[in-house]
């Protein structure tokens, strides 16, 4: 039997794209579920969904409508990412082979999440550390590393990893850049992930998010935080070839300067903690 899975919240429709979607998810969690455990799937890992050029085209268009119309669908988005990027996840694959760091993070496949975090550990670090700064984050913005969704339309392994140490990353850079979870903010990473990655969802991000800023903040990025994250984001180390993990000690300043990341030119979390130096 097939089910109409919904993943959308009420109210919000797109004809047949929004349909064949739908449709979609429920036939492959129909497929995947079968007791023949024996018979290959075409599954490259375990959250893995092969689909065709044409079922990734689909997909794209309809995840970056629902995407459009609300920017926090974090699955849509995720799924935009993973029909569009196969180019840009292959040149960032590339760069991680090239770097030491970057090079054993593609060996040991590291995970971000609730599980592999030393929470306790990570409190009691001084403040100032990339550790206790990036654990503030997550507090303050009541946000897990556990919403990050498991890649499934990659057709490739290490491609996979790639998207799936990307996605897992995102909290990390907001970090990095003392940038806040609302819209500007997200604006400006998005910015700094488009010139890093290359991403075309990211790109898009980046080119359709300014749209939903008010005059105020627009000028803003226009003026200041745009150009800061577009010159930040191209001349940074790659911040996939970052061990982060092995990182929670480390002075957050330090940690920029040795990625080549300079302080914002605005302060957009006054009440926090920020340890960007004034020098």
């Amino acid at each position: 039997m097939l089910y109409i899975v919904e993943p959308y919240t009420s109210g919000q429709k797109f004809g047949i794209i929004k349909i064949f979607i739908n449709v979609f998810y429920a036939y492959q969690g129909y497929q995947y579920t079968s007791s023949d455990s024996k018979q290959y799937d075409g599954r490259l890992y375990p959250s893995h969904i092969p689909t065709s050029s044409v079922q990734k085209a689909v997909l794209a268009l309809g995840s970056g409508v629902a995407a459009l119309k609300n920017p926090y669908r974090h699955d849509m988005v995720a799924v935009l990412g993973e029909t569009t990027g196969q180019q840009a996840l292959i040149k960032l694959r590339d760069r991680m082979r090239k770097d030491p760091e970057g090079y054993t993070i593609l060996i040991e496949r590291p995970r971000i999440r609730l599980s592999t975090l030393d929470l306790t550990r990570m409190s009691a670090l001084p403040d100032g550390t990339f550790g206790r700064e990036y654990l503030r984050f997550l507090e303050e913005n009541k946000v897990t590393p556990d919403t990050r969704a498991d890649v499934k339309f990659v057709d490739d392994e290490e491609l996979a990893y790639v998207m799936q140490r990307y996605r897992e990353v995102h909290d990390l850079l907001h970090t990095l850049l003392s940038m806040p979870t609302n819209m500007l903010g997200e604006v400006v990473v998005k910015l700094f992930e488009a010139a890093q990655t290359g991403l075309p969802m990211c790109v898009l991000g980046a080119t359709l998010g300014p749209l939903r800023l008010s005059v105020s903040r627009l000028q803003l990025l226009v003026l200041s935080l745009g150009p800061w994250a577009l010159r930040n984001g191209s001349r940074a180390r790659c911040v996939l070839s970052i061990f982060y993990e092995r990182r929670w000690e480390q002075n957050l300043d330090e940690l920029r300067h040795e990625l080549n990341i300079e302080p914002p030119p605005v302060d957009l979390i006054p009440s926090s903690k920020n340890t960007f130096s004034n020098s």
